[in-house]
Parts: C-alpha cells; sequence; structure tokens
C-alpha cells in the first residue's frame, strides 16, 4: 500500500506503491528548471503544457525556470477512459500561439508508447518553429513504440499505470501530490 502520509482516505483503496514521492518530484523539477534555464538563456523557450496530465507539472516547472517564458495549452487524447492508449491521436484543443520562428519546448507528463509524442512534434513542426523539444516528466521504461529523443525526462519508470501529481483515471486522482501505481479497474 501507499506510504506518503498526506493520502487521502478515498484514494487509498485503488493505489499501490508510491513511484515517485513529493520531495522527489521537487527536488527533480528544480533541477529540470535549472538545465532549462542555462539551455535556453539566450531564447526564452515557448512552453507547450500537453493538457490536462502535464498541467500541475508545467505549473512546478515554470516556476524553477528563471527566465520570461511564454506558455500555451493544447489537448490531445489517445486513452479515452481505457488504462491504455488507443493509438489514435485527437487535437481536443489547438494552439493560440503562433509557432513560426520560436524555440518550443513541450511539456508532457508521461511518454509511454510514443505515439501522441510523435504525432504532437510533426503537427507542431509543420507550424515552421525554430526548434522543437521535449520535457517529460515521465518516461515510462520499455513501453515505447515509436523511439523519442527526449532532451529533458525527470523520471523512468515501469510499465505501471500511474495517477497523481496531474495523472488521472476517469478525471480523478490528479490532485495527490505524489505518484502512485494505480491497482483499481477504471
Amino acid at each position: 500500500m501507499a506510504i506518503e502520509s498526506d493520502l487521502p482516505a478515498w484514494a487509498a483503496h485503488e493505489l499501490g506503491r508510491v513511484i515517485v514521492s513529493t520531495e522527489q518530484l521537487e527536488a527533480r523539477i528544480t533541477e529540470l528548471g535549472a538545465q532549462i534555464t542555462r539551455d535556453y538563456a539566450d531564447n526564452p523557450p515557448l512552453l507547450v503544457c500537453v493538457l490536462k496530465g502535464a498541467v500541475t507539472f508545467m505549473a512546478d516547472l515554470m516556476h524553477a525556470i528563471e527566465l520570461p517564458v511564454h506558455v500555451d495549452f493544447m489537448a490531445v487524447s489517445s486513452y479515452g477512459a481505457a488504462t491504455k492508449t488507443s493509438g489514435v491521436v485527437r487535437i481536443v484543443k489547438d494552439l493560440d500561439t503562433e509557432l513560426a520562428g520560436r524555440d518550443v519546448l513541450i511539456v508532457e507528463d508521461v511518454v509511454d508508447s510514443g505515439l501522441t509524442l510523435n504525432y504532437l512534434r510533426q503537427y507542431l513542426g509543420a507550424k515552421s518553429p525554430r526548434s522543437i523539444e521535449v520535457c517529460a516528466l515521465l518516461l515510462k521504461i520499455g513501453e515505447q513504440r515509436v523511439e523519442q529523443e527526449l532532451k529533458y525526462v525527470g523520471f523512468s519508470i515501469p510499465s505501471d499505470f500511474v495517477v497523481g501529481y496531474g495523472l488521472d483515471v476517469n478525471e480523478r486522482y490528479r490532485n495527490l501530490r505524489a505518484i502512485y501505481s494505480f491497482t483499481g479497474t477504471p
């Protein structure tokens, strides 16, 4: 069972072990923010948050970046209510910002099959940005169907389905402060 002390009773029955603790998240996001600050010192990036799962990560990450970053949001769907990707990517909300000539940093919650991220890179690349990089909070080990170059990765994790810190199943568990394995049924 999960050992995170602030786990609410309503969530405990469907959660397994802590995959990434609150303290680990805070420390690693600080490191990622410092690295992004160094790498983009001359050209602050446009952070593109992939909704909804990455919103918590994005908020903390932008606080850790010491540059005047701009932000925009995209919503894509490849899961529906399932715990495995369908492989079919659908844009639910597109960007409001022009990308031509800009350095773009996609902020993603989790990369598993890589299909959604591959689609996003192609889609955004057609808008003529100067560069596109990815900052993924989680990379699921051994799940990639499409090889990805990820410049920034928070944590490599087992292929368990995970929830918390923005990640959900059926819109539940996003508000947990740590990341847990999900042991319930969707």
